[in-house]
């Protein structure tokens, strides 16, 4: 035996066998920022300075130093945190491709300009209220205006000089920009057609409007994880993209409490998608408030804060399941519980609510689609006055990037969509210029990698011309997106295209798109939301997109059987179809 095999017999003796060590000690778990479990004390650096100074007490120092000194005044934590407490976000600087959009720092990307957005819960404009916005628009932003698909309005080209007085306007007319960003309670989605549609079975206006009345502005709720959304409908066509929102009210008829409330939570996309889910209770509209309150709180205190890509409260669903988050909603914030509810039933309509509709005291409404959203402080006048001249003092956007014109008398319907089209705003559109929304694009946002705006309406153009021949086509959903978070609702798309810089036959990289094919939220051709398919390696440039739609929408049409969904057909295609 070799003195070293001696050593190891001798200390082999003297130790205790694997099998009798004491077992390590389990590693801790690392705190994930949940209040209520792991305390309050911040784990990264931008839960700390919300602790420090909460996002809404910027408002004084915009209105009293950087307005008044100027852009390069702004400190750092307020542009690039507290400011969004307010709307307002430093929009792209001009010139800087997308292929630097991930290398470059916050301060290289951003312009001395923000975009501003004005929030609108409900969607609910008076014309009176359509005007202020669209004189903002002409005077302060360079005549820019979006339709956004949450029924906001954004601006452009707005400086931080101006601000004040956009508010003091603003104001004035009963809107505001508070929270309209950040990691807040963001603007409420309601039913475009509240209060005025033939099949409606409930007003959820009531309910939008304490929700906002009690909880928007205030500090309690004004600390939240991340961002937090709202959406409430009490029409058939579940006209308010429920699925994908934190929390959702979904009107419905209950066999024995009559007609109140489905409860839906923690739905979101971005680059980690997952859709809502039902808690199956029934919530009557007087309780309704009470359980958002209680869904909100839950986030707050719950939610994980020490991964900003992991705050939504869509994670902490995934972890708890719907039975453990009912049970804490019910005892820890509601104090009693919520009866057992069914679900609303598979909607018998489009929710976009484009087209001539009748209202219930015999007027009507005309829904109007611009291109993926993009109007101008010009359009939006023009609107006002066209609403006027026939005695509508109100209009509605939508969560698919439309705009509504109410109280149209029968006589003056045909003059409205005449007058409408004049604006560039078509209430008999195209289906691809109908079903095709966007989001901002490289024009303005900081995130993104490739132009959406212009390709789109370009897109729809030409798809116009090459697919006129498809008159019987069930309509298709084209959803373009210029970064992967998911602004435009890609994976809930018939096609859904994620911006990134593409490789072409030539070789060579430029903007393009991964495709998603088949998913949908619920509508009356499908009763359950789905996520859609992506294929490996399946991209298109932008110059190409025109030439691929078109290609997998005929051969869709060669392939299917007689009823079957775009959305079906992608599902069980080979590849090789979709290509």
């Amino acid at each position: 035996m070799t003195p070293s095999q001696a050593t190891a017999v001798e200390r082999s003796a003297d130790e205790p066998t694997a099998s009798a060590r004491p077992a390590r000690p389990a590693r801790a778990a690392r705190p994930n920022g949940q209040w209520k479990v792991d305390g309050t004390a911040p784990l990264n650096g931008n839960e700390a300075w919300k602790q420090e100074d909460g996002g809404l007490s910027v408002r004084e120092r915009i209105e009293t130093i950087y307005s008044k000194e100027g852009f390069d005044s702004i400190t750092g934590d307020d542009l690039h945190g507290r400011f969004r407490w307010w709307g307002l976000y430093t929009q792209r600087k001009p010139g800087i491709d997308g292929g630097k959009t991930a290398t470059l720092e916050p301060h290289e990307l951003e312009d001395r300009y923000f975009m501003l957005r004005v929030r609108i819960d409900g969607g609910g404009l008076t014309t009176e209220q359509l005007r202020v916005i669209a004189d903002i628009s002409t005077e302060f932003g360079r005549d820019t205006a979006d339709i956004t698909d949450r029924q906001n309005i954004q601006l452009h080209w707005i400086e931080v000089e101006s601000v004040p007085e956009i508010w003091r306007r603003l104001e004035a007319v009963g809107l505001h920009t508070t929270e309209a960003c950040g990691d807040v309670p963001r603007v409420v989605l309601g039913s475009p057609v509240a209060g005025i549609a033939k099949d409606e079975l409930i007003d959820p206006r009531p309910v939008i409007e304490e929700i906002t009345r009690r909880y928007i502005g205030i500090p309690e709720l004004a600390n939240l994880p991340r961002k937090f959304k709202t959406a409430v409908t009490g029409h058939p066509s579940q006209d308010v993209v429920h699925e994908i929102n934190d929390v959702a009210f979904v009107a419905l008829e209950h066999p024995e409490l009559g007609i109140g409330y489905d409860l839906w939570v923690a739905g979101g996309l971005s680059a980690n998608p997952r859709l809502g889910e039902r808690l199956g209770a029934f919530v009557t509209a007087e309780q309704a408030p009470d359980v958002w309150h209680g869904v909100v709180q839950i986030f707050r205190d719950y939610g994980y804060r020490r991964l900003r890509n992991k705050a939504r409260l869509k994670f902490l669903l995934a972890d708890w399941g719907t039975e453990k988050f009912r049970q804490v909603l019910e005892d820890e914030y509601l104090g009693y519980h919520l009866p057992d509810g069914p679900p609303a039933p598979k909607p018998p309509s489009p929710g976009d609510h484009v087209g001539v509709h009748e209202q219930r005291d015999g007027n009507f409404y005309i829904g109007a689609a611009p291109y993926v959203g993009r109007v101008s402080g010009s359009i939006l006048t023009g609107v006002a006055d066209l609403a006027e001249s026939v005695g509508s003092q109100r209009v509605r956007l939508t969560p698919h990037q439309k705009l509504l014109v109410l109280d149209v008398p029968p006589a003056d319907v045909a003059a409205v969509v005449t007058g409408l089209r004049a604006l560039s705003l078509e209430a008999e559109p195209s289906a691809f210029r109908r079903n095709t929304i966007a989001c901002t694009g490289i024009e303005y946002c900081k995130l993104a990698i490739v132009d959406t705006k212009e390709t789109a309406r370009l897109t729809i153009d030409d798809l116009e011309t090459r697919l006129g021949d498809t008159s019987r086509l069930k309509p298709i959903t084209l959803h373009v997106n210029g970064c992967p978070n998911s602004c435009a609702r890609i994976q809930t798309a018939d096609i859904g295209l994620k911006g990134q810089l593409v490789t072409n036959d030539a070789g060579e990289q430029e903007p393009g798109f991964q495709v998603h094919l088949g998913g949908g939220l619920a509508n009356q051709d499908r009763e359950f939301a789905g996520m859609g398919r992506t294929v490996r390696g399946l991209k298109v440039t932008s110059a190409n997109l025109s030439e691929y739609v078109e290609r997998v929408v005929r051969r869709y049409e060669s392939d299917k059987t007689s009823d079957e969904t775009f959305a079906e057909w992608s599902h069980r295609a080979d590849e090789e179809a979709l290509q």
